[in-house]
């Protein structure tokens, strides 16, 4: 019997998140086709900057919030974390996913401002202030040409909206498609019929890959 080929991602983050990604993983062809793009919209930026303690749920908020000063910031998991403390807030780390950093929020001594996108996978019990827009992209004739060809494509989800954004694009694919899904919620987004579809242990990044991983290995067992 034919041994099949090695699968190849198919990255659809914004390609700075993307390539991050991608490194935790390096053994695998790779094409990068962002579904997304974050444009910066008009905010109350004197608001955030006056603001006690802030919520971030996605790194691509923390420029918006201007210079941390040493104030609070209560942020969804280890990335954003790390992108917070770089800009000089007194971080506390949440398991990585909205749901989860509820209870932390609700403990906060301090009024919270959450600066965030327009597009939210979920509504937190804090005033918000929406800083960027995600726009929708078309996949690349790269990306494309990968989803015709006999090759598994493996396709990391990251948010419920990414999955349904890349669901609607991927309908007519030939190739093979395993589906590896950050939470439940994203892969619920995901409607289209595929090969494999995983659930990462944990909501992060780190999480993710594993799931991959263990994806991986099944094919090479």
């Amino acid at each position: 019997m034919p041994t099949r080929a090695k699968p190849a991602f198919l990255l659809t983050r914004p390609e700075d998140d993307s390539r991050r990604f991608a490194a935790l993983l390096p053994d695998l062809p790779v094409v990068f086709s962002p579904i997304i793009r974050i444009v910066p919209l008009p905010h109350d930026r004197e608001a955030l900057l006056r603001a006690p303690a802030l919520v971030f749920t996605s790194g691509h908020a923390i420029a918006a919030a201007g210079e941390g000063r040493g104030r609070r910031a209560y942020c969804v998991g280890p990335r954003t974390a790390e992108l917070a403390r770089l800009a000089g807030f007194d971080v506390v780390q949440g398991p990585g996913d909205a749901e989860g950093l509820l209870p932390i929020l609700q403990a906060a001594p301090e009024p919270l401002v959450h600066p965030h996108g327009r597009h939210l996978a979920k509504v937190l019990p804090v005033q918000g202030v929406v800083v960027y827009d995600q726009q929708s992209l078309a996949l690349s004739d790269q990306a494309r040409a990968l989803l015709q060809a006999e090759t598994p494509v493996i396709l990391p989800l990251f948010s419920p909206r990414s999955a349904r954004l890349v669901a609607a694009q991927v309908r007519d694919a030939r190739a093979p498609l395993w589906v590896a899904s950050i939470s439940k919620a994203a892969q619920r987004g995901f409607s289209v019929p595929c090969e494999r579809m995983i659930v990462a242990p944990t909501p992060d990044a780190a999480g993710l890959a594993a799931s991959i991983r263990h994806m991986l290995t099944g094919e090479q067992s």
